[in-house]
């Protein structure tokens, strides 16, 4: 029975815990007498404490992120009444900065920060010596990168044929947008690029063909990103990796190696955030429009890569219509995949010095989503929160490429999807539970009720879209009205299960 316990709850299957690896890793001596078991935050608590438990450990920490932290909680309540006895320490983003707004005071130890070294540290002491400190708080320096084991190699076999593998070149980024809890690090710290390389090359070897990077400003120092992209070039696909790029720096020695990767093997996350000057000043996020309008287009138009683009509502002093000029905007620069986040107040960040000003208010339970402010109302925030919904399954999910088009014939994507959005709501009172074949037939009936398209027209193209992905069948409503029912493809890599490395 092992005498440490490393656990988390994943938000998916698909998800791999980079940061219980590296603890893993990093426990040396220790590292015999610890285990390591992942769970989903959706699966039953008891359940999740009787596995626990079952091994009879005497210390079990846990990974907290904002997915999990109100499960992780009760979890916590759960293991201490079952268990008094066993030490129970928690670390990661959601218990790194106060204040916390999820209690757990059952805990026994909190480490704040980079926890590598400090739960190797309690977990020496503890099994040495009995001890726990005196405070339930431990704040943990920045760790020296130069000196971690990484942690690679503690990925199974099964995390290879199954999830999403996450490898990390740099720690810190060097801007300082409020809204965001890598802005409190602004002190790049660079892992070994040989090393990581050794390491990639090792997973590859293994069978691993679908990497992610978790940088968050993967481009900022080109000399480390062109070994990346050259290794990958020189291999044979399929593979899939996975990248978050600063929109401001694509230089010509990045583009010129992301022009030759083929399509489906490259995925760029590019975060806007915003496109008021005035807005990016208040938050801290550097804009250069001129630049981004540039970059977008010359990906899109030089290279296969699929691009993720994001862009938050609800940031302080932006109506409805910035936020939807924002959006005409981008979907007129790129047909990329536009996120549309809703702003988090997440604790250790700065965005509390504008509640006065702009009327912020935001859920006092994860994710700590804005409810309204000054510009916004309650209802409205709702009609925008139901706006990225449905967003991201008629857009976002390239399932009706030919037919969303049609909802704004003007040009007016923000208000024209707005109003297509409202209509879904108040038909289903839903934003949850449709089905492909569902959402098609809202689209079907509002485009020819509402809009007075031709039905066999739209028939048609509805009929094209869907069976672009091999295996699907024509919904039974369209069988009616179309009369070109277009051949499936041969079976091949199918976009929408690309996808699921970005949404992760």
């Amino acid at each position: 029975m092992p005498d440490i316990l490393l656990t988390t709850l994943n938000a998916r299957y698909i998800h791999s815990a980079l940061g219980l690896r590296y603890l893993y890793a990093n426990l040396g001596a220790l590292q015999p007498r610890a285990k390591m078991i992942e769970f989903e935050f959706r699966d039953n608590l008891m359940d999740i404490a009787e596995k626990l438990l079952a091994e009879s450990p005497r210390l079990i920490g846990i990974g907290v992120y904002i997915w999990n932290a109100a499960a992780v909680s009760q979890l916590v309540a759960i293991l201490k009444k079952l268990s008094p006895e066993t030490v129970i320490v928690l670390g990661g983003p959601e218990v790194s900065h106060a204040p916390y707004r999820v209690d757990f005071s059952p805990a026994d130890v909190v480490i704040q920060g980079e926890g590598e070294t400090a739960f190797r540290t309690v977990c020496h002491r503890f099994l040495q010596e009995g001890w726990i400190p005196e405070s339930a708080i431990l704040q943990a320096a920045p760790v020296d990168v130069a000196s971690l084991a990484l942690p690679y190699a503690f990925y199974t076999d099964e995390d290879v044929q199954h999830r999403v593998i996450y490898i990390e070149l740099s720690r810190g980024c060097p801007f300082c947008c409020e809204f965001c809890l890598s802005a409190i690090d602004p002190a790049v710290r660079y892992f070994d690029v040989t090393a990581i390389m050794n390491e990639i090359d090792t997973l590859w070897q293994r069978g691993v063909r679908k990497f992610k990077f978790v940088d968050r400003s993967f481009n900022i120092d080109i000399n480390r990103v062109l070994p990346v992209l050259q290794y990958f070039l020189d291999k044979t696909p399929p593979y899939l990796i996975h990248f978050e790029m600063v929109p401001n720096a694509f230089p010509e020695a990045l583009m010129t190696l992301l022009r030759r990767f083929p399509p489906g093997t490259v995925q760029l996350e590019v975060g806007i955030q915003t496109l008021s000057p005035e807005t990016s000043r208040r938050i801290g996020r550097p804009l250069c429009i001129d630049t981004i309008a540039t970059n977008l287009r010359l990906l899109e138009d030089l290279t296969a890569a699929h691009l993720h683009i994001d862009l938050i509502m609800g940031l302080p002093g932006e109506c409805p219509a910035l936020f939807g000029a924002h959006l005409n905007q981008l979907v007129e620069w790129t047909s990329a995949e536009i996120q549309l986040g809703v702003l988090k107040k997440l604790s250790g960040t700065t965005m509390s010095r504008h509640d006065a000003n702009y009327g912020m208010v935001y859920s006092s339970f994860p994710p700590y989503e804005i409810l309204q402010n000054h510009l916004i109302p309650f209802a409205e925030m709702q009609r925008l929160k139901r706006f990225a919904r449905f967003w991201d399954l008629y857009y976002n999910s390239g399932n009706f490429r030919s037919t969303v088009v049609l909802l704004w014939p003007d040009g007016d994507v923000f208000q024209h999807f707005m109003a297509f959005s409202s209509w879904i709501f108040k038909a289903t009172e839903s934003t949850w539970q449709f089905s492909l074949n569902r959402l098609a037939e809202l689209l079907f009936n509002y485009l020819t009720q509402e809009r007075h398209q031709d039905k066999t027209e739209l028939a048609n193209l509805l009929a094209a879209d869907m069976l672009k992905v091999q295996g699907r069948k024509l919904p039974p409503f369209l069988r009616e009205y179309a009369s070109e029912v277009p051949e499936q493809p041969k079976k091949g890599l199918n976009p929408m299960r690309r996808r699921q490395i970005l949404r992760s």
